[in-house]
This record gives structure tokens, C-alpha cells and sequence, in this order.
């Protein structure tokens, strides 16, 4: 909070760059489009038990194992479906930034915290299914991407603008090399994958 030349106090707002609400749109979209197609197989699948999604390719790749465990419903109803208002909202704020919004400290500190629930729960379903259901999902797979990249830079975004306390050094380092640390985020789910199913990729 700051305060103006009468006195009074004005509440600090920032917007974001056009890279970085296009950002937002795009991966909103893309989490968007995952959580609608996996939606779409669901309803499918519940009408016909046999029903095999475009997206099960072999043992490993198969989108209708994930669908038919009981981690796909973490909340008692299709995970896709808190997708397709999670990365709506996503796409409504890059939308908005687009057109020159700025927002106070508070809403991009409550966005943080929804990416940060999105990455956790994103983090929980890549070990349930590397590890305890036994398969991949495409669309997941794009969905855990494009989770990963938001949050990232939403958080680099609160550091920058020091809504978040971070160390000066820190604040320079986002301001330069935000991307390392979805790339490195993303390398390791992917070595991660790789080395769950060594010797399926090998054979």
C-alpha cells in the first residue's frame, strides 16, 4: 500500500506484460483442451464400459486405465471437470491482462495460491500414476505441462513485483532465468517416466 501526496492510501496494483497474459491464455488453453477431451472419453466410457480412448496406445500409454481408477475421481467427481473451471479462469485472466488490467497484491497472491494447488495435486496425480497405476495419460501429461508453466511464472511474477518477500539476488535471477525452473520441473517429471518404464522404451 502506498500513499499519494494528500495522504491518502491507494492500494499498489500491477499488471502483466503482453508475453506474459499470452502466456497464460496458452497454457490455459492448452490445460482446457486436456480436461475437455478426458471429460468428453469419461462420459464415453461411463456409457460404454469398453469404450477405448483415442489417447491408449499401448500398456503403458493408456488414458482408460487412468480414467478407470479411483484417482481419476480424487473428489468424488471426474478430475476433468475442476480442470475445465480451473484453467478457465486461467484463460479469463490472461484475457484480462490482454485488455490492461492490474490487480492488488491480494488477487495475484490468491492466484498464486490456486497454481500452487495446481502443481501439488498435479505432483500427487504423477506419482499415483507412475507408481500405483501403472500408466500415462497424453492429455494429462499436456495438463501436468501446462500447470507447471503457470505456476512457475505466476509465482517468478509475485517475486518480481515483491508480493512475495524473496532476496534481491533472487528477484534479479527470476527476472532473467524464470524459464530454467519450469524446464527443469518438467525434465524431471520426464526423466522420471523414462526411468519408470526403462525397459519398455528400450524394447
Amino acid at each position: 500500500m502506498t500513499r499519494t501526496a494528500g495522504g491518502a492510501a491507494r492500494v499498489r496494483t500491477a499488471g502483466g506484460s503482453r508475453a506474459f497474459a499470452l502466456l497464460l491464455v496458452i497454457t490455459g488453453a492448452a490445460g482446457l483442451l486436456a480436461a475437455w477431451v478426458i471429460t468428453i472419453d469419461k462420459f464415453k466410457l461411463l456409457e460404454n464400459p469398453n469404450f477405448v480412448p483415442g489417447c491408449s496406445l499401448n500398456p503403458v500409454v493408456s488414458c482408460g486405465n487412468i480414467m478407470k481408477s479411483k484417482q481419476a475421481a480424487a473428489f468424488g467427481f471426474p478430475n476433468p471437470m475442476l480442470g475445465l473451471v480451473a484453467y478457465g479462469i486461467v484463460i479469463c485472466v490472461g484475457m484480462s491482462l490482454l485488455a490492461r488490467a492490474a490487480y492488488p497484491r491480494w488477487y495475484w497472491l490468491t492466484f498464486n495460491a490456486g497454481t500452487l494447488f495446481g502443481v501439488g495435486f498435479c505432483t500427487w496425480l504423477q506419482f499415483q500414476s507412475l507408481y500405483r497405476i501403472n500408466s500415462l495419460c497424453l492429455w494429462c501429461c499436456l495438463a501436468w505441462v501446462a500447470t507447471i508453466i503457470m505456476f512457475w511464472y505466476v509465482t517468478s511474477f509475485n517475486v518480481r513485483h515483491e508480493f512475495l518477500p524473496a532476496p534481491g539476488w533472487l528477484r534479479g535471477f527470476l527476472g532473467e532465468f524464470t524459464w530454467v525452473l519450469p524446464v527443469a520441473h518438467i525434465g524431471i517429471i520426464g526423466m522420471l517416466i523414462l526411468t519408470r518404464w526403462w525397459n519398455f522404451w528400450t524394447s
